[in-house]
């Protein structure tokens, strides 16, 4: 693609995301114009070759596609609104958190400004931006994502539609998403544990990754279990998570470490158990999860 030849580009919204996206647009050659609030979050971009729009409408006619990297559905809409009407006929692409709920209603307010519209989400940090294995998702109008998808590229090398359904983007963005805060706490309460003897925790960063890997190994065959509905083949049933659960207590009363946080899980895991699972492998939580406790 020729310089002549690359989309011009909006960039609403310059938080540490944001701000990587434009850049990643700037140095690709794009013609990046780029709008926030804090109209001084813009200064080092403008340093860099990009244009900072005087308002969001300003924004928003400058390019035929307007990429938003705000917290939520709620904020983007919010941050547009005085732009809705030059929204017509353009590509809007959103970058952010929230529900699939979320997504739809952002999707009727963009239907309803005439907007060519795609909701997607970045599945990395800021640092990784750009790189060839970044993967972002979309969804929604296809043929917005087929005539651009060379310029999003510019964004992550693994770039992909899921669907014309416009939350399936925000759908997967909390379906993976979940798996983040519980992993993060994990690490943590075994940094605690480690320094609570006097070590540090980088000695545990090695170890914590191949744990990682072998975790990340097994999704393809719970996944499977899972879509199956075939839970026999326990090589690590329930009732060993189950069994489990005392090592937990240990720790607290050794290193004075709060474990707390594990006690819904546990709970899933009985439930599991006393549902009839307690042979099957620990993939059976997901029929559990299907019926939140309360509603048991």
């Amino acid at each position: 693609m020729t310089e002549d030849h690359r989309t011009p580009v909006t960039v609403v919204g310059l938080g540490s995301m944001g701000r990587a996206l434009a850049e990643a647009f700037v140095d690709a050659g794009h013609l990046t114009t780029v709008w926030n609030r804090t109209a001084t979050k813009a200064v080092p971009l403008v340093a860099k070759g990009a244009v900072h729009a005087t308002d969001v409408r300003a924004a928003v006619e400058a390019s035929p596609l307007v990429i938003t990297c705000l917290t939520t559905f709620e904020d983007t809409r919010s941050a547009l609104e005085p732009a809705a009407a030059a929204l017509s006929g353009r590509a809007l692409v959103t970058l952010n958190s929230g529900s699939p709920a979320g997504a739809r209603a952002m999707a009727e307010w963009a239907s309803g400004h005439a907007a060519r519209f795609l909701a997607g989400a970045v599945k990395n940090v800021p640092a990784a931006v750009g790189a060839p294995d970044t993967l972002l998702y979309y969804s929604g109008d296809r043929t917005v994502f087929d005539e651009y998808e060379t310029t999003l590229k510019v964004l992550g090398g693994d770039t992909v539609h899921l669907g014309a359904e416009h939350d399936l983007a925000a759908l997967y963005e909390m379906a993976v998403g979940a798996m983040l805060l519980p992993t993060l706490v994990g690490f943590f309460q075994g940094a605690a544990a480690v320094q609570a003897r006097g070590l540090e925790a980088t000695s545990m960063v090695r170890f914590s990754a191949k744990w990682l890997d072998m975790i990340k190994s097994l999704l393809p065959l719970y996944a499977k279990e899972i879509d199956s509905g075939d839970y026999t083949d326990a090589a690590s049933s329930v009732n060993l998570f189950l069994s489990g659960m005392a090592h937990d207590k240990d720790l607290t009363e050794e290193t004075n470490v709060d474990t707390d946080w594990l006690a819904p899980l546990h709970e899933l895991v009985k439930r599991a158990a006393a549902a009839g699972h307690g042979e099957h492998s620990v993939s059976a939580l997901t029929e559990v999860l299907r019926t939140p406790a309360h509603n048991a």
